[in-house]
């Protein structure tokens, strides 16, 4: 792949990257991380009911999901890169749905309208200085202008390099600018470009694993494609069965019957 501009080999592609070899390097495999604690990080921030309206009554055959209304995005523009974004780290393959079709953009925008995008219950005085992995949350920026800035700078590197928009460029340019900020190559402010896509990637996976209570894993899609049984109570009924018991995944819904 050439830049447009200059006619030389871009410097954001890697020779012979693929989207699964994309995957791998940044830690994205999905095997596996249902049951471990992937889904106890964002969800304890904004719960919703959820309305869908059905319109095949009316002849149109759709089904209206109303409570997919962006709330902290205020621009589509920006929403639509995130879309693109989410859809390039966890996109729609031979074993099921992608990201947009998990809802997992309106559940990273619900998040970020939420505690957790504001900081709410995170320390956020001073000194702000890199630290280590166990010192928490370092940044002076909350999560919502960390990804309002990273998600247009996404944009931006595109527009410059590419002289297209994120959206409409081919998939190994958009994989190629992710890995760019997966190394931490990309100048942001307040916080490294590695430390945004870090919180971008936990978002998407939570998205597409979470209780579809919390806006993403859309029809429990996501947990279909792991097998996985959702918000079972009790397992007393199939715990001393010798093989394999395939169940259909229930969500906490389910249990207000």
């Amino acid at each position: 792949m050439t830049d447009k501009k200059t006619g030389k080999p871009g410097n954001h592609q890697q020779e012979g990257i693929t989207r699964r070899t994309f995957i791998k390097n940044t830690g994205l495999i999905t095997g596996g991380l249902v049951g471990g604690g992937l889904l106890g990080g964002l969800l304890g921030n904004q719960l919703g009911t959820g309305t869908e309206t059905s319109t095949e009554e009316h002849g149109h055959g759709a089904t209206h999901r109303y409570e997919e209304a962006r709330m902290f995005f205020k621009r589509q523009g920006d929403f639509r890169v995130l879309e693109m974004v989410t859809e390039t780290i966890f996109p729609e393959d031979g074993n099921g749905p992608g990201a947009i079709a998990l809802g997992v953009p309106y559940f990273i925008d619900r998040q970020l309208a939420g505690n957790w995008g504001s900081n709410t219950r995170d320390y956020m005085q001073g000194p702000f200085e890199e630290g280590t992995d166990t010192q928490g949350y370092q940044s002076s920026l909350t999560r919502g202008e960390i990804f309002l800035q990273g998600i247009r700078l996404i944009n931006q590197i595109s527009t410059s390099d590419y002289d297209e928009a994120f959206v409409d460029l081919e998939e190994q340019d958009r994989v190629a600018i992710l890995t760019e900020f997966s190394e931490g190559n990309a100048e942001m402010r307040g916080v490294s470009s590695s430390r945004f896509f870090s919180l971008l990637r936990q978002a998407v996976l939570e998205g597409a694993y979470c209780d579809p209570l919390y806006g993403g894993n859309r029809e429990m899609a996501g947990w279909r494609m792991k097998g996985h049984p959702g918000s079972v109570m009790s397992y007393l009924d199939v715990i001393q069965e010798e093989d394999f018991v395939e169940m259909d995944p229930v969500a906490l819904k389910d249990h207000n019957h």
